[in-house]
């Protein structure tokens, strides 16, 4: 979807969208007060376009790093470095973003310990990396050096989505609710490329 050339950095983040489940529908025509059910939209963008870069619709039980492959294999450009929350502090996560020569950043869990020790003759690990920075400063200022506030920005994009587009979806079945959400994507990506909304100070 972008139209930047050469290595990107992804940020990613995942967001709640409703949805009348199978029964539902029937209890929503009769009045009938039932739950929703809920689709899971995971997103990566590039934080330097704003665009979205990789999407995928999942019902609400799938975990976000479960998902990461999936979004990875949709990025066009290469990849320099991955943005994620504290859901992707996972070691299948560190090891699919090594194979692929990705940068992680990504906050370790606050009773994380360090896997492979500085006197070891293999290589220091990033997740190793990251605690050690921790326990030197603090969490907050190796997010600030490590430029972690750039997740906001798949959050705004979150924000933008649902701004536009409402909160919940309107096809029943999973399979148009994909289609549906990607035209959303795209549609939300036309924009960027029409140009960012300005806010100008009177």
């Amino acid at each position: 979807m972008s139209h930047t050339h050469g290595p990107i950095d992804v940020v990613v983040d995942s967001t709640g969208l409703k949805v009348y489940g199978a029964g539902e529908w029937k209890a929503r025509k009769h009045g009938v007060s039932k739950r929703r059910t809920w689709r899971k939209l995971h997103v990566g963008i590039d934080p330097k376009t704003g665009e979205i870069v990789a999407e995928v619709l999942t019902e609400n039980g799938q975990d976000d790093a479960g998902q990461v492959d999936d979004l990875l294999d949709q990025v066009k450009e290469p990849v320099a470095k991955f943005y994620g929350d504290g859901a992707y502090d996972q070691w299948k996560i560190y090891t699919t973003l090594e194979c692929a020569a990705i940068d992680p950043v990504i906050p370790p869990q606050k009773n994380a310990v360090i896997k492979r020790h500085g006197n070891s003759s293999q290589p220091r690990l990033p997740r190793d990396e990251a605690i050690r920075a921790i326990k030197r400063t603090s969490r907050k200022a190796w997010k600030v050096k490590v430029g972690y506030n750039r997740r906001s920005l798949v959050e705004t994009t979150m924000y933008r989505l649902k701004t536009i587009f409402g909160g919940k979806l309107k096809n029943r079945k999973l399979c148009n609710q994909r289609i549906e959400s990607r035209m959303r994507c795209s549609i939300l990506n036309r924009f960027n490329q029409l140009g960012m909304p300005e806010f100008v100070w009177n």
